[in-house]
């Protein structure tokens, strides 16, 4: 659509000239999905879903569409990191089908979690609509193209999202301190650290080290919006590292040693 390829030019985001469908596509794949949980969710899990009142059900589908999404964006971040060659060859400029079409998938739906944050704004808070709002925007303007090769490692973060997902259907479900939310937890801080501590500031600084060596290239406007992400990201990810640890002291307290007679 030539209209549309004037706009993007004027972006100065060529690549989502040949993506933009896939954005859309995507957004109304996730609200796809919302509508499908609304439908089996209460049949399969109808004696616990008929004490769920409020907004509890909607938050249910709403944490369905979040495991989805955070399970295809993770698949699609390994591949693009471990033999996507296109992007290994120019991590800071380089484009690839593939990886745009992943970036886009994860665009459409930040789209659509930003409007369903709008819509229950009363429950989730106006701090989702920014969270939402800012995942969007991170990704959106990486179709200059700009640090696609990096991207993956960050949208690796969402690796963690289903086993904290499934810590919360647990609680929903009744299995509060079981032995199976005990395990999910520990591999959620796992992948947590292994993902966001380990990896996210490993590969933030070789970002850095690579972005300064071509430091003429990068808009002003880039370097404040991914340099106050990445800053604000890593800070936040340290801090849920020390809730996740803290809560599941609290949940799973250790048992006292008892003295032999």
């Amino acid at each position: 659509m030539q209209v549309l390829d004037t706009v993007f030019d004027a972006l100065e985001l060529p690549a989502l000239k040949a993506h933009w469908h896939v954005v859309l596509l995507s957004t109304a794949a996730f609200q796809s999905i919302y509508l499908l949980s609304a439908l089996i969710s209460p049949v399969i899990f109808a004696k616990r879903f008929q004490f769920f009142s409020g907004y509890t059900p909607t938050n249910w589908h709403v944490h369905v569409v979040s495991s989805v999404h955070s399970i295809l964006i993770s698949l699609g971040s390994l591949y693009i990191l471990f033999y996507d060659t296109e992007l290994a060859a120019n991590r800071v400029f380089g484009y690839s089908p593939f990886a745009s079409d992943i970036y886009s998938v994860s665009c459409g739906y930040f789209i659509w979690d930003v409007m369903m944050a709008i819509r229950y704004v009363k429950y989730q808070g106006i701090s989702m609509v920014f969270h939402g709002a800012a995942g969007f925007a991170v990704i959106f303007f990486a179709y200059r193209p700009f640090i696609n090769y990096y991207g993956s490692i960050f949208l690796l973060y969402e690796a963690s999202t289903p086993f904290l997902n499934f810590n919360w259907f647990m609680d929903k479900l009744g299995w509060t301190g079981s032995r199976t939310q005990l395990v999910n937890g520990i591999v959620l801080i796992t992948v947590f650290f292994l993902a966001r501590i380990v990896a996210g500031f490993t590969m933030s600084y070789r970002l850095w080290i690579e972005l300064f060596s071509v430091k003429e290239m990068i808009p002003l406007s880039y370097w404040i919006i991914y340099g106050v992400a990445n800053a604000v990201t890593s800070l936040l990810n340290v801090y849920w590292f020390g809730l996740m640890l803290r809560s599941l002291r609290k949940r799973f307290p250790k048992k006292p040693m008892t003295k032999a007679a």
